[in-house]
């Protein structure tokens, strides 16, 4: 009897179980040996990027290879994320197909994100570009995408705004588009539905790894899918009702593209957190304020309602657009309310 072909989802359910017995296999092996201190169940150590993580293990592609293993840590190693490089053994004997990892090493970049309880959570490391994805649905919000441009711009990343969906294109979000473009951003028209703008969207991440980042439903997943047709990436829709996305994505994974470049598909988030930075973090992060920075008459101007602040002078003369200079002071204004709860919860 020919043997039944499997489409990618259920490869990836049955990958998924095999990955999850091998690692209760490895955990109870790995502690006996660890308890034994028995170093001659390891190999030699090894470099390898952390592809995906887990609660107390993670997917580690060794240097120069296109497998994976999965790795248990050692401990008191600090915590792991997707794209983190670090030192492994390979398992021997009753541990081959396992793996230990030793040692973290030190990261270029590291992006985070604010968990349910309002603390900041790592997402990804050693990423060179943001790309931030937007689409008419769900309704892009330009504060948060100002947001997004703040943590790439503190981190050094390199940024691509990509409007995906652009079969439902409007000049509202055509116009949005070309005001970011306008600042010195790259940005792309595509539709991962019909394949428009696809090429053109691979040349240029052929380079770096890139994380995608965006809100639920605007269609990350897909994009990456479309760029990566033999991989089993969850893809959902949008809740009708609310025009809001549905999270598909429930661990950063990293993925290379065939022709060059790495990319992170990190989980779908409708808020984006700045509360890690300050006033002159903000500040600095938004590239049409940067030249007006150190004119204020005074030293201390706050750029929102001090006289003889350059910046408000700047915004009222169109030197910057009133949408930005708003968004800033949302911004601002939203880490002075998180400072003043959190010194009302320490005098409580």
């Amino acid at each position: 009897m020919a043997k039944r072909k499997l489409n990618r989802q259920q490869r990836s359910r049955i990958d998924a179980k095999q990955a999850s017995k091998l690692s209760k296999q490895g955990n109870e092996a790995l502690s006996g040996a660890s308890d034994a201190g028995d170093d001659a169940n390891f190999g030699p150590e090894l470099n390898g990027t952390v592809t995906s993580h887990y609660r107390a293990a993670a997917d580690v592609e060794p240097e120069g290879e296109t497998s994976i293993v999965r790795c248990h840590l050692r401990a008191n190693l600090p915590a792991l994320v997707t794209g983190d490089r670090v030192t492994w053994r390979q398992g021997q004997g009753e541990l081959a197909g396992v793996g230990i990892i030793e040692a973290v090493h030190p990261r270029t970049s590291e992006l985070c994100r604010p968990d349910s309880y309002g603390k900041m959570k790592l997402v990804a490391a050693n990423i060179t570009r943001a790309v931030i994805v937007i689409a008419p649905e769900p309704e892009p919000f330009t504060n948060l995408i100002d947001r997004y441009l703040v943590a790439a711009e503190h981190l050094g990343l390199d940024v691509t705004l990509v409007l995906n969906k652009a079969e439902l294109g409007n000049e509202s979000t055509d116009t949005l588009l070309t005001n970011y473009q306008a600042l010195g951003y790259s940005a792309f028209k595509v539709s991962s539905h019909q394949g428009t703008g696809m090429d053109t969207l691979t040349e240029h991440l052929a380079t770096g790894c890139s994380i995608f980042v965006g809100q639920s439903g605007v269609g990350k997943s897909s994009i990456i899918q479309a760029l990566l047709p033999d991989e089993a990436i969850k893809v959902g829709e949008l809740s009708h009702a609310a025009k809001k996305g549905r999270h598909t994505t429930t661990h950063a994974k990293l993925y290379h593209f065939p022709t060059g470049g790495d990319c992170i598909d990190s989980p779908g988030i409708r808020e984006f957190g700045l509360w890690h930075l300050d006033a002159d973090d903000i500040l600095n992060g938004f590239a049409e304020i940067r030249p007006f920075i150190g004119s204020c008459k005074f030293r201390n101007c706050n750029h929102i309602s001090d006289k003889g602040c350059a910046i408000v002078q700047a915004a009222e003369a169109g030197d910057i657009r009133t949408e930005r200079y708003q968004s800033y002071c949302n911004i601002v204004q939203s880490l002075d309310a998180v400072t003043m709860q959190t010194d009302k919860s320490l005098k409580s």
